[in-house]
């Protein structure tokens, strides 16, 4: 069996995910890519980066959440880090209450929330090996600040952060489990958001907004941190003190 860490990334064919998978395989890990869809992308992904592997599945289904480690497993031998990075939103203003309909909530929740519950358990058997591991949850500001891109979306993130905090206390000592919470970072997804991009770059301290590749650095941190757990880092150019 190979003694090179390998880590898992979820959602990882764009944006934070794939700066995610590119920064942990410059550190010497074995990469295994995963995404619902996108398969193409995340094979030319893989491809790209030196030992690493694309899975596909979708981390909502309980059954498909085994399958993505049991792959992953089989693949590369080993599971050193699990990045739970797969993520779905959608763009409702908060005071716009009838939008968020109970089927968005349902939505959003099953990926975000028993999406990575169902990775983290499938995964900690196999983290727990080889002398342990761990596990970054990509969380967002607006699981701190009354922010985000809907309320069921910054609902979901601030589920995260306590689910970081409760697994960390039943994962050690040979998992760590911590958590990284951007705020607004330059994707496809925020490249329309005029407005708020605007607002980060004159009002943050750090005067700009984040990039993939700041989350990914935090992400690669978290990973090599030994005596940190139950953290939830703030990722955000400083916006969180305003």
């Amino acid at each position: 069996m190979s003694t090179q860490r390998v880590a898992l990334v979820t959602g990882s064919t764009s944006g934070i995910g794939e700066a995610t998978a590119r920064t942990l395989a410059a550190a010497g890990y074995r990469v295994a890519v995963n995404s619902r869809n996108s398969p193409k992308e995340g094979k030319e992904l893989a491809d790209s980066l030196p030992g690493a592997v694309y899975v596909q599945g979708d981390i909502a289904v309980e059954e498909q959440a085994a399958r993505i480690v049991d792959t992953v497993i089989e693949r590369l031998g080993r599971l050193d880090l699990l990045v739970n990075n797969a993520g779905a939103t959608r763009l409702i203003p908060h005071a716009d209450l009838a939008a968020a309909t109970p089927a968005i909530w349902r939505e959003i929740l099953d990926v975000n929330v028993v999406g990575t519950w169902q990775m983290s358990v499938a995964a900690l058997p196999h983290l727990k090996a080889d002398g342990g591991g761990a596990i970054v949850n990509i969380s967002s500001i607006a699981g701190v600040k009354p922010t985000g891109s809907s309320i069921p979306y910054a609902v979901s993130k601030a589920a995260i952060n306590h689910l970081t905090r409760l697994l960390a206390n039943v994962a050690g000592p040979e998992v760590r489990v911590n958590a990284v919470a951007p705020g607004l970072i330059d994707t496809p997804w925020t490249a329309d958001f005029t407005g708020p991009r605007e607002a980060v770059k004159a009002g943050a301290p750090l005067r700009r907004i984040g990039t993939p590749e700041d989350v990914a650095q935090s992400v690669l941190t978290l990973a090599e941190a030994a005596y940190s757990t139950g953290v939830v880092l703030l990722v955000d150019g400083g916006i969180h003190n305003l």
